[in-house]
């Protein structure tokens, strides 16, 4: 087994979201493999890159028409495999920081709404109906809701247990050592076979991951106002029931998860 694949392979997170898993985030690994003994280019850069990429393929969406829609399809593309990227180098060479981390989930947010607004503004042109804008602001303002309850749970955990964090993150690691590892690229076909028929249950979390594939369905094949109609019940649903289990532990005084 070649050494640096491994431990390339080895800075794959092992809860990605849906698409990421089995798609954007190996595809991250590739494209590493080539880049990521290259000093100057640092994961800070390639998080810019990566932003940069996204509104780009925002732009081609507003253009609009068929070919963009496409090209930025790719763009998205593009740019989430550089999102993978950025955080596999910086795993890979040991240089994780809190600043990276920080943007990295900054742009993450504002790809979302840029993508979104502008997917919504699309199908307004095609159709002289404002409802795909409505439904493109209800999804992005409920996907923004399930980040701030999770955010306001910490701040109300802390306020009563200044450790909370702490004691979340032994929790984590307590829980990675607990898992075994049962795919990858030291296993053979049937194990990794096994292992993607049950991340696709990961799709019904419309996460980040999903909506990249969803995004690009919907460009590819212009179906804006469908899609849009799963985005916003989605979120409206994840944002409504996280604010509701959040609330619910919070007064019983039972542990609450931090993740989104």
């Amino acid at each position: 087994m070649n050494k640096k694949l491994h431990r390339l392979w080895a800075t794959k997170t092992k809860e990605d979201e849906w698409w990421s898993s089995f798609v954007t985030s190996p595809l991250a690994i590739i494209v590493n493999y080539f880049v990521v003994d290259y000093i100057w280019l640092t994961p800070n850069l390639i998080t810019i890159f990566s932003f940069l990429v996204a509104i780009i393929a925002t732009g081609f969406i507003i253009i609009g028409g068929t070919t963009n829609f496409i090209i930025a399809a790719v763009l998205i593309h593009m740019s989430h495999v550089l999102d993978c990227m950025d955080g596999q180098m910086a795993r890979y060479r040991g240089t994780s920081s809190r600043s990276g981390s920080y943007f990295d989930k900054l742009t993450d947010q504002i790809q979302v709404i840029i993508w979104f607004g502008a997917v919504g503004y699309a199908a307004y042109l095609q159709t002289q109906d404002i409802l795909p804008v409505f439904l493109a602001l209800a999804g992005v303002s409920f996907y923004s809701l399930r980040g701030y309850t999770k955010y306001v749970t910490i701040y109300t955990e802390m306020s009563n247990d200044k450790e909370y964090l702490i004691k979340k993150h032994q929790e984590s690691l307590d829980k990675a050592k607990d898992k075994k590892e049962s795919s990858g690229l030291c296993y053979g076909i049937s194990a990794n076979v096994l292992w993607f028929i049950k991340e696709q249950r990961k799709i019904f979390s419309f996460d980040e991951g999903v909506f990249i594939f969803m995004l690009s369905a919907a460009l590819i094949f212009n179906i804006f106002v469908p899609m849009l109609w799963v985005f916003a019940i989605s979120q409206i649903f994840y944002g409504l029931l996280r604010g509701w289990q959040r609330g619910y532990n919070l007064d019983h005084g039972r542990s609450t998860t931090i993740k989104k």
